[in-house]
């Protein structure tokens, strides 16, 4: 009988055992080769579709008005505050006000015990009348005096101090206004501190003795027993960049929106900028307090606004997007479009706006100016106006890393 060998160098197929872990890697494998293809194919073709990597967009010089601003998020505020506390410690015995009160001057707020401040008072006026007799008595004797006149000075100024204290014993407003806060409660102790206010003025533009600037929203304070504001003067105090504060001046008028407030706008003057600059995390900004002309239907201490201030403008003038602008030193240019060549012209710049320049010389309105598009699409950003933005890859959806093409086109 005769048996067929196997070809050598050509192994049997059925010897062969096929490992599944193999079939996947090459599916795998074939799969990652087919999406690299597709990448591949689909950002060349991308590229084929906008000529040049980079390129430029036209934009017409244009006649009008370019206009300058500084911006600022800042908040409400009372323009006048006070702070109220005891004049002398003791339990607290009446609160004869509540948190949203209007008071006037001098009206009694609340009481601590005055026991002991009068039982004090009455020791002290008992040591005058002693002090006065010893001083009859030397003076009758024609001897010296002088023991027995420091001893009546001394007390009178004790009889002064304790009269003080029993008044200390009533708190009274130091000024008209809101209740805002009241931090204490009735058989709690309060101590004697005093009152202080930290009013911005007192309605006759001076500020009272013991003012400082700035006032609170009327937050409760450990110094303070009940806190008072007057609501009908507010003003907004916001932060500005160190270089933006270089272009403020007091006077200037802003316009003011509130966030909680839609469509409410309010004129404001600047009333001062900080003589001395704030610094957090290496940034300088400048607190500036604006007092508010008109205050619109429900506006609140405490509430966030916005204040633009218009620092330049210049009307009728011929300006570009400021884009278009090349500067190297003090030397300032744009390429123009002239008969459909490319030609870098020097300018002469004036007001420096939010998004346009102003061309004092070297441009027309009407002439065509180019501005460059980034050549890196992996570094692209939308220029002012529109324009090529990209860069990150894949984000918000499907496409080859670098990002695609946004906004204004050539």
């Amino acid at each position: 009988m005769r048996h067929t060998l196997p070809r050598p160098g050509r192994p049997s197929f059925s010897r062969l055992r096929t490992s599944p872990a193999l079939i996947v890697n090459v599916i795998l494998a074939l799969a990652v080769a087919g999406a690299a293809t597709w990448a591949y194919t689909s950002f060349s073709t991308a590229e084929a579709a906008e000529p040049g990597s980079g390129g430029s967009r036209t934009i017409a010089a244009a006649q009008g008005t370019v206009t300058a601003t500084v911006s600022a998020s800042g908040t409400v505020r009372s323009a006048s505050t006070a702070t109220a506390a005891f004049g002398t410690s003791g339990t607290v015995t009446a609160i004869r006000v509540q948190v949203g009160d209007k008071v006037t001057k001098g009206q009694a707020l609340a009481a601590v015990d005055d026991t002991a401040a009068r039982r004090q008072l009455t020791a002290a006026r008992t040591n005058l009348d002693a002090a006065k007799a010893a001083f009859d008595r030397a003076e009758d004797a024609d001897g010296d005096t002088s023991a027995a006149e420091t001893e009546v000075d001394q007390a009178e100024l004790d009889v002064d101090e304790a009269e003080d204290a029993v008044a200390g014993t009533t708190l009274k407003a130091p000024m008209a206004g809101t209740v805002t806060a009241v931090n204490g409660t009735v058989g709690g102790s309060a101590s004697g501190s005093g009152s202080s206010n930290n009013n911005t003025s007192n309605g006759d533009g001076n500020a009272p003795s013991g003012a400082s600037s700035g006032g609170d929203t009327g937050s409760g304070s450990s110094a303070g027993f009940i806190e008072i504001a007057d609501l009908s003067r507010l003003e907004v105090s916001a932060s500005v960049a160190e270089a933006d504060a270089t272009k403020l001046k007091t006077g200037q008028t802003g316009t003011v929106t509130w966030n909680a407030l839609p469509g409410a706008r309010s004129t404001a003057k600047l009333a001062a900028i900080d003589p001395n600059a704030t610094s957090e995390n290496n940034v300088v900004t400048y607190g500036v307090t604006f007092t508010l002309d008109d205050l619109p239907e429900g506006v609140r201490a405490g509430q966030s606004v916005n204040v633009s201030v218009t620092v330049g403008q210049a009307d009728n003038v011929v300006y570009v997007n400021s884009a278009a602008v090349t500067s190297a030193g003090s030397r300032h240019t744009v390429t123009v479009l002239d008969n459909g060549q490319r030609a870098v012209r020097a300018v002469e710049l004036g007001l420096k706006g939010d998004s346009t320049t102003e061309i004092k010389s070297g441009l027309t309105a009407g002439e065509q100016v180019l501005i460059d598009t980034p050549s890196d699409s992996s570094n692209q950003r939308t220029l002012p106006g529109g324009g090529f933005t990209g860069g990150g890859g894949f984000t918000g959806g499907g496409g080859p890393p670098g990002g695609g093409r946004l906004g204004g086109g050539r």
